[in-house]
């Protein structure tokens, strides 16, 4: 399993993003900023609260699709491009299209 966390601030909703992969599964997390435990980007946030999350099986021929609308709805498109490049160099999506 593959975990990884982006700490993207105001322009994220929460601030927090954390995705995670297995052979099965994508993951992602939205958790709240923890303030208690600073400000800054070097903070520990492991102990952020988790109020949203997504789980997309990878044989579905829609995960990436159903990732990306995910991720739009918390954080810009940049930041959205940025975490699908992380989860194709973890996992493979199956295509949408079966020609």
């Amino acid at each position: 399993m593959a975990t990884k966390t982006f700490k993207l601030g105001e322009v994220c909703k929460g601030g927090i993003i954390t995705v995670q992969t297995t052979k099965t599964k994508a993951i992602i997390i939205a958790k709240e900023w923890d303030y208690s435990k600073g400000s800054n980007r070097g903070s520990d946030q492991s102990n952020a609260k988790e109020w949203d999350r997504l789980e997309v099986n990878l044989n579905s021929t829609t995960a990436r699709k159903d990732l990306e609308n995910f991720l739009w709805n918390l954080t810009t498109s940049y930041h959205t491009d940025k975490i699908i490049k992380w989860f194709e160099s973890k996992v493979e999506f199956k295509s949408e299209f079966s020609w």
